[in-house]
This record gives C-alpha cells, sequence and structure tokens, in this order.
C-alpha cells in the first residue's frame, strides 16, 4: 500500500533523531592526563557518571615530527584505549618516537551511543618522563657494604633514556632501629661503604638523577642485610688515605698505624670501568713503584693523566696476613691538583712596573697553561705601615702597572687561578723593587739653568773682584808708584823701604845736605821753602819739627859763610 510505503522516510528521520537524542545523553571525558615513567606510558581521565558500569572509553591520537615539521591530519586510534571499561589505559606500544609531539583525546561509549571528544591535550614523551626506579642488590664483606647498582630501563628493549653512563645515583642508608638519622651519599654503579658496625643490620635505597636535564627518579624498594662479625687478630686496614698534588705530581698518604714490620701495596682503576655493568674487581693495576713499599705514602703520577677519574686504594701486608683494602679514594686530577706559583720577574721605570711570569709548572716540563686557562692576579702595595693592597687582574704573561709615584719601593705577588675550575693557585714570593727617578720638566730644567748661571755669575764676580783687590794690596806693598829723587844718596841700600812700617818701628837716620848751596840773601825765604819742599818729596821725614829744621839750616849757612 502506497500510505505505508510513504512512511518509510518518516521513520528513518525520526530513528535518526532519537540517535542524535542518545549522543546527548552521554558527557565527554574531562581532565585528560599522561602519565610516563620511562618507557611506560598511562592514560587518565574522569568521568563524571562512574555509576553507569555500561560505558566504555576510547581514546584517539595524531603525531607532529620534531624534525620535518611532518603533521598528521586524520587522528588514529590508539592501541590499548579501545573500549576501555575503567578510566585509564596502557598505550605504550602506540608510541615509538619519544622526541615528537603528540595529541590526544577520549571520548565515552555506551552500545550506539557515543559521547564529545575530550579536549585533546599535548605532550612531548621525553620532556614529561619520569626516571624509574634503578634495581639495587647489596653484599657484606669485611664490615664493608658493596652495592651492586643496575640503571633504569636495563632489561627493556625500548628505552626513553639512551645513555646510561649520564646517571647519578644517591642511596639513603640507615640502621634499622628507630633513634637512626639516614645518611645520604652519592654512589656510583659499584659502590662500597665503610667503616659500618659489625653485626648490625643496615637498610637502604637508591634513586637515580639525570643533572643535565635536571630530572630526579623515584626511589628503589629498600633493601636491608647485616654486617658479618669482625674476626679477631685481623691486620688494621690503612686509613686516612689522602691525595695531595702541586702542579701535576700526585702523592698518595696514609697513617702508618702498626707496630710491627708491615709493607703496603697501591691499586688504582680507571674511572670509566666503574661505570661500567660488569664487574671490575679483576681490572684494578697496581701503581708502579707502589708495591711492597715501607713508607705510607706513594709517587703516582705515572699511572694517571690529568683528564678522567680514577680510584685508588692500599692495602697492609705482614707475611701472609693482609688487611682488607683501604677505602676506596676517588681522584679527579684537574679538580684535585693544586696550581703553584708562577715564576716572576720585574723591571722598573720611573712610574711603571714591568712584569714578566712564567706560567706554573713550566720548569718540570708540566705547564698548567696547557690543563687550565689560566689568568693571573698581581697584589701590589707600597712599602710602608699604612699603604693599602692594589689588585690587577692579566691573562697575559707581559704586562705593566702603570701610574706609580716615582722613587718609592714597591712590593708584590702573583698568583695564577682558573675562572672555570674556580681555582686559586699559589701566591708567588714577594718581591720589592724601587721606582726610577721621574724625568724633569723643561720649566725645571730651564728654572735650575737660570739660579745656576746666576750664582756662576756672582761666584766669578766675587772671585774677580776678590783677585783684582789682592792684587792691588800686593803691588801697592811691594811695587809702589812712587820713586825716591835722584839727589838722595844710598837709598836702596836701607832695610827699611816697606811703606806700612809704624813711625815707632821706622828706622831713622839724620842726614846733611853736601851739595854746595849758593845762598843770596834776597832768596833765602825761597831757598827755606825749597829745602823743606824736597825733604817731604824724598819720603825721609824727620822726628824734629820744623822749627829745628830751620835752626840747623841756619847753622850751615853761618859756618859757609864764615
Amino acid at each position: 500500500m502506497a500510505p505505508s510505503g510513504d512512511l518509510r522516510p518518516l521513520l528513518v528521520l525520526l530513528g535518526a533523531a532519537a540517535l542524535g537524542a542518545g549522543l546527548m545523553n552521554l558527557a565527554s571525558p574531562q581532565n585528560v592526563q599522561v602519565d610516563i615513567v620511562n618507557t611506560n606510558f598511562t592514560l587518565r581521565w574522569k568521568w563524571d557518571s562512574e555509576s553507569d558500569y555500561n560505558v566504555t572509553f576510547s581514546a584517539q591520537y595524531k603525531r607532529r615530527s620534531v624534525y620535518d615539521d611532518e603533521e598528521e591530519t586524520d587522528w588514529k586510534e590508539m592501541s590499548g584505549c579501545q573500549n576501555a571499561t575503567g578510566t585509564e589505559c596502557d598505550f605504550s606500544s602506540a608510541i615509538t618516537e619519544y622526541l615528537d609531539s603528540y595529541d590526544v583525546r577520549v571520548r565515552a561509549e555506551k552500545g550506539e551511543e557515543k559521547s564529545p571528544w575530550s579536549t585533546s591535550l599535548s605532550f612531548v614523551p621525553h620532556s614529561v618522563a619520569k626516571i624509574g626506579p634503578p634495581g639495587v642488590q647489596l653484599a657484606s664483606r669485611d664490615g664493608v657494604l658493596e652495592i651492586y647498582i643496575s640503571p633504569p630501563e636495563e632489561n627493556q628493549n625500548q628505552k626513553m633514556w639512551r645513555n646510561d653512563i649520564s646517571f647519578a645515583y644517591n642511596a639513603v642508608f640507615w640502621e634499622n632501629s628507630s633513634n637512626t638519622q639516614p645518611k645520604i651519599k652519592t654512589v656510583n654503579r659499584r659502590e662500597k661503604i665503610y667503616d659500618l658496625a659489625p653485626a648490625t643490620t643496615y637498610c637502604l635505597k637508591v634513586r637515580a638523577r639525570l643533572t643535565r636535564e635536571r630530572k630526579v627518579g623515584s626511589f628503589s624498594p629498600v633493601h636491608c642485610i647485616k654486617t658479618a662479625d669482625r674476626a679477631l687478630n685481623v691486620l688494621l686496614h690503612p686509613v686516612n688515605v689522602k691525595v695531595h698534588a702541586l702542579n701535576m705530581k700526585f702523592l698518595l698518604t696514609w697513617d702508618n698505624q702498626y707496630d710491627q714490620n708491615v709493607s703496603f701495596i697501591v691499586q688504582c682503576l680507571s674511572g670509566h670501568l666503574r661505570s661500567l655493568p660488569e664487574d671490575d674487581s679483576n681490572k684494578w693495576i697496581t701503581v708502579s713503584g707502589c708495591e711492597n713499599i715501607s713508607t705510607a705514602q706513594c709517587d703516582f703520577s705515572s699511572a694517571i693523566v690529568p683528564f678522567g677519574t680514577y680510584f685508588l686504594r692500599v692495602q697492609a701486608m705482614n707475611g701472609y696476613n693482609k688487611s682488607r683494602w683501604s677505602n676506596e679514594i676517588k681522584v679527579d686530577p684537574c679538580i684535585v691538583n693544586e696550581i703553584g706559583p708562577p715564576s716572576v720577574t720585574v723591571n722598573s721605570t720611573e712610574d711603571s712596573l714591568r712584569i714578566k711570569l712564567t706560567s706554573p709548572g713550566e720548569s718540570e716540563n708540566k705547564s698548567m697553561s696547557e690543563l687550565y686557562d689560566l689568568s693571573y692576579r698581581v697584589l701590589y702595595w707600597k712599602n710602608s705601615s699604612d699603604a693599602e693592597e692594589n689588585i690587577k687582574e692579566e691573562q697575559q704573561l707581559f704586562f705593566t702597572i702603570t701610574d706609580l709615584t716615582p722613587l718609592t719601593l714597591y712590593c708584590l705577588k702573583v698568583q695564577a687561578f682558573s675562572p672555570l675550575y674556580q681555582k686559586d693557585g699559589h701566591f708567588s714570593d714577594v718581591i720589592c723593587l724601587k721606582t726610577l727617578k721621574g724625568k724633569t720638566s723643561i720649566a725645571t730644567i730651564f728654572l735650575a739653568f737660570v739660579i745656576g748661571l746666576i750664582a756662576f755669575s756672582s761666584l766669578a764676580s766675587l772671585f774677580i773682584f776678590s783677585v783684582y783687590y789682592i792684587s792691588r794690596r800686593i803691588r801697592y806693598a811691594f811695587f809702589p808708584s812712587c820713586k825716591p829723587p835722584s839727589n838722595i844718596e844710598f837709598f836702596g841700600r836701607q832695610p827699611f823701604n816697606i811703606p806700612y812700617l809704624s813711625t815707632s818701628e821706622e828706622a831713622t837716620e839724620n842726614c846733611c845736605i853736601i851739595e854746595s848751596i849758593v845762598v843770596e840773601e834776597t832768596n833765602q825765604t825761597d831757598d827755606y821753602k825749597h829745602s823743606k819742599q824736597s825733604n817731604r818729596d824724598s819720603g825721609n821725614y824727620s822726628n824734629d819739627d820744623d822749627t829745628s829744621g830751620t835752626k840747623v839750616l841756619e847753622e850751615t849757612l853761618d859756618q859757609e859763610t864764615a
């Protein structure tokens, strides 16, 4: 019948409407999360109608490659997470590329009814993954707790952490008693814990960490073991083992605590062997020159190279009686080594000190500049009680300290240091040196020249004046300018011809004029005056006064007239 045939399209529409109404009755899952431990992937979500046990869940994913920006546009069903009955599922088999980015989503299903998809969640497996617990085994020998650690994922085919060597491990151990505080120790895959009490139960748990990624894993299950009793009459093992190193010369020392004659043996193990999973007990090497020695020290420089890590141990022996090995000591050469002082040569100028350095260890053919990025620190000061220290840092072996005071004593010392290793070397011996005299300025030179010229002129003038004055006195005393008249005879025979003799000391002699005198009466007065003047000019003076002289002249004239 036609009417009945016309109802079929209507029934299809009503069925579709009913299906749409069923879709709206299921809520979509919420709070979708991913939990990843190593390569174990778990997807979790929440759903409000948990009382409905007939509901199942399914998940889908898309992948985006980190290398070629390839993106999958179609959603794929996630294996392990189809028709899941709970609110979580394991989808480890669905993820194979741990550095790619993934999107996941979940929906609820009930028969033919399906909820809308949840909000998608994006994640990169390697970034959100957690480190699982490592494997741990314990053994007790001679009072030493031996730990054997296997890294996470050791027995898994797929590994999130591809480089097991990059793992470090932290161990927490304690005595199995109520009042003991746990101790934390960084350990290697093969580790020994020494100096434990005998016949005591110790417990331990270990976790792995990746320093570069700053990831810390979960702890292993707790493992407990009891140490053995200490045997009697056992030779004590060497203690207080230490390393001393200067400019890559390494010396191992320990306490000699033995009364009887004992000898020692030193063994070395390369650090990379300790990180391997194999047993390293048979890989120790006896250090050359450190076997059967009687002194409690050993130079093991020849057994190591600057880069790498090493382990060292010592054993005491007395005949066939041997002690257990000492505590193993770890050596990182570049870290343990101390940088010695550089060699310093200093020259001075008027206002600076010129410094020449030689790298530490170069005189021993072990230059520290080949191992460290060395810089140099100079401390210098004036050699006085209140002087302050000045600091100058240089990277070169030749440099100059400037702006110093001339003619001043300066002292200095130098040390090498490595910024990369944060290591300061030893200071050199103190060297003191005086700066030179400063250069004189042109103005000072000119002023000194003028002052010198004036002083020279003054001295020269004074000298010339003195010579002139003295010469005049000498000439006046010994070579008088006046001469006696020619009519005075025997003048030169007299012993008193020095004009400076005093009158009291001068010898006088009366003399008379013997030449003929023609006296004219009219000219008596003139003749008298002429005679008096002649006596004065001759330089001879009489002790008598003028009157006596006149009387003598008159008497003479009277005698000649008669």
